[in-house]
């Protein structure tokens, strides 16, 4: 679980398939959830654009 200022709690999730890793973010407090997809080697750029996802999403609400 990770805490972002602007959201609060956040959920993330990493899963890898092969030279790839999804990651998947959870908004804690409304359940919205989006995901990214990247490469292995940079998990934390494809956190960020996850988390850049999500922002998004819950301003779309």
């Amino acid at each position: 679980m990770t805490t972002d200022a602007e959201l609060g709690e956040v959920i993330v999730e990493f899963v890898r398939n092969g030279p790839y890793v999804k990651c998947s973010a959870v908004h804690a407090a409304t359940g919205v959830e989006v995901s990214a997809m990247g490469p292995v080697a940079e998990p934390r750029a494809v956190e960020r654009v996850a988390i850049a996802k999500l922002k998004r999403a819950l301003s779309q609400r």
